[in-house]
């Protein structure tokens, strides 16, 4: 199924802390896949971030893998994994 991508967004906030796959380029270029959440609070070391993420278009996640916070740039996010289903972001 294919999506845009503020339907992409939207649909990243809507899985209100459930595991959610997403593939998308790095700033370098390379293509990451990951298995991440949101509303994560456990890996926190404290301090806040410096800038909006949102508007960047960036949406801050924990990479469930090394259990770590990441971004996902929704300008060149690929693909979607949600409840089984894979949206192709258009």
């Amino acid at each position: 199924m294919n999506i845009d991508k503020s339907i992409a967004e939207e649909m990243i906030y809507k899985t209100k802390g459930r595991f959610f796959g997403a593939t998308f380029i790095k700033k370098d270029g390379t293509l990451r896949t990951m298995n991440c959440r949101l509303k994560v609070k456990k890996y926190l070391k404290g301090g806040t971030l410096k800038f909006n993420p949102s508007e960047k278009g960036l949406v801050p996640v924990c990479d469930m893998a090394i259990k770590e916070y990441r971004m996902i740039n929704i300008n060149t996010l690929q693909s979607l994994r949600i409840a089984r289903k894979v949206y192709n972001v258009a």
